[in-house]
């Protein structure tokens, strides 16, 4: 009986996580009482920019102001608030690093408060904007909007953190990777239909093997590490002395990829958010030369620089070598020829600068293949699937494979022991 439970872990987990996402994704299309979507699909078809806008938001050119509308990116942008004032705050910092079980608890809490400001902004923005657009529109039903959508906010919040305690995978990383796989189909039909005359059949298999080398180079970015070997003070008296140190059992990883996305979303944010600011008409419309507007090298290049720059600066923010080197000797654990103290952390600094370099230049590289694609071969909508959308995929595909793969370990080793 035992062993039938132990086998049922696996499947009840992920039915839990399936149910919750599909109920998620049924309270993204239960329209917000009180809103006039015919209204509002009427100024879709007048307004370009706005119909763009929403295009790139819900993957289509349908909108529907739904409860959940919001989804999980008010707590993604707490998340990201959140470790950069880690970054910044020695006692936040201390209180992640040595606050424990308790600690873990209050940076929780604080995540939490900072994604309830960030939903109120977002549904106060969405209920506002939406003034140009409903007929009969007024405070009371801005009010009702606001508290709908802050409400749906949170309710994503608590059912994401169901999955990552109950569930399979992380349930944050796991809304992100049911929008993107929802938008997929319409971004194929939106290629094959804009891009119908350029594309051939020596094109589409150069645009596939480019993906498997985005796909490939994405997989060895989240995977590929450096090998840092460890051995302890009572590991080295017992040592003999020709005897040769295998990294196997202890050792540091030093991942290529210590930043993640957030490069490649902050670079985003410097390139276009100004634009986005002006085409809502906050700012002043600044014209621009000919030249700097029609060349894509000048794009390709701030956009390489931006992410190769915040990709070093993020990965110095989240590893810190000297934190390494004092809980290595605090541990009485040193890297083999290397002194503890001041040394370890002079070559965990060096050796982080070579393998966060090589990663930076890595992402930087998979980023602009999708502009390169489009360039080369004269094809359009690729935006829709660049670089984050990618690693984004890749990332909770290898994190749930290791979660099975762990969970089927654990059921085996409980199987023999018991």
């Amino acid at each position: 009986m035992k062993q039938n439970n132990d086998n049922n872990i696996l499947l009840k987990r992920l039915l839990l996580s399936i149910l919750i996402l599909v109920f998620i994704r049924m309270g993204t299309f239960l329209p917000v009482p009180g809103i006039n979507h015919g209204h509002l699909a009427f100024y879709l078809q007048r307004h370009s920019m706005t119909r763009s806008l929403v295009s790139t938001f819900s993957g289509n050119d349908t909108f529907v102001i739904g409860l959940f509308t919001l989804n999980i990116f008010p707590y993604i942008n707490a998340s990201i608030i959140m470790q950069v004032l880690v970054s910044l705050f020695p006692k936040l910092s201390k209180l992640q690093k040595e606050g424990g079980s308790e600690g873990r608890r209050e940076i929780t809490k604080l995540t939490r408060l900072i994604t309830l400001g960030w939903a109120l902004i977002q549904s106060f923005s969405i209920a506002f904007y939406l003034k140009r657009a409903l007929f009969d529109w007024n405070l009371v039903l801005a009010t009702e909007i606001i508290i709908w959508l802050t409400t749906g906010a949170m309710i994503v919040l608590w059912l994401s953190e169901l999955i990552t305690e109950y569930g399979l995978g992380n349930g944050a990383s796991l809304l992100i990777y049911t929008n993107i796989i929802s938008s997929l189909p319409n971004l194929g039909k939106k290629l094959i239909t804009e891009n119908s005359e350029n594309l051939t059949v020596s094109s589409l298999l150069i645009i596939g093997l480019l993906f498997f080398i985005a796909i490939y180079g994405i997989v060895v970015l989240q995977e590929g590490a450096r090998i840092v070997p460890l051995i302890s003070s009572k590991q080295l008296s017992q040592l003999p002395p020709a005897f040769s140190i295998s990294p196997e059992n202890n050792y540091i990883p030093l991942r290529f990829n210590q930043a993640g996305v957030m490069p490649i979303i902050l670079t985003t944010a410097v390139l276009v958010i100004p634009n986005y600011i002006t085409n809502l008409g906050l700012l002043p419309i600044v014209t621009l030369p000919v030249f700097v507007k029609s060349s894509q090298f000048i794009y390709w290049i701030s956009y390489f620089v931006l992410i190769l720059s915040f990709s070093l600066f993020y990965s110095n923010i989240v590893l810190n070598p000297k934190d390494i080197s004092d809980e290595l000797q605090k541990m009485a654990v040193s890297i083999p020829g290397v002194r503890p103290g001041i040394e370890t952390t002079f070559y965990l600094k060096q050796v982080m600068k070579r393998v966060t370099l090589l990663g930076a230049i890595m992402l930087a590289l998979l980023a602009t293949l999708p502009n390169i694609i489009e360039a080369i071969l004269h094809v359009s909508s690729f935006n829709g699937l660049g670089t984050t959308s990618l690693l984004i995929l890749v990332g909770v595909i290898l994190d749930i494979s290791r979660e099975m793969r762990s969970i089927l370990l654990s059921n085996i080793y409980n199987d023999v022991f018991d």
